[in-house]
């Protein structure tokens, strides 16, 4: 139980994370700052998937075994299921456009 609870909690900081860079994203883009949108996206990015990782891999080293193991299944799940949400998004969003 352990694992799932820190990755859950580590998820939902992680996507906490992930909206307000969007918002700042947009903002930059706005100001006609492309440069600096990059940026933001792209440590974010880098800085989500090490927090998971090392969430991982703190619960497997400080708990037992078994809760790092339950840790890296719920966050490979959580990845699958948010790459295929994106991807049906974008999927049907580019089928509206062109019908």
């Amino acid at each position: 139980m352990l694992g799932y609870a820190v990755i859950a909690a580590v998820w939902l900081a992680q996507a906490g994370v992930q909206i307000a860079v969007d918002r700042h994203v947009v903002r930059s883009l706005a100001g006609g700052k492309r440069n600096a949108a990059l940026g933001s996206l792209a440590a974010a990015t880098l800085g989500r998937v090490w927090i998971v990782a090392l969430a991982i891999l703190l619960v497997g080293l400080l708990g037992e075994r078994e809760d790092g193991l339950a840790a890296a299944v719920l966050a490979a799940a959580l990845v699958t299921a948010h790459l295929t949400g994106l991807f049906a998004t974008r999927l049907l969003e580019s089928g509206e456009t062109h019908s």
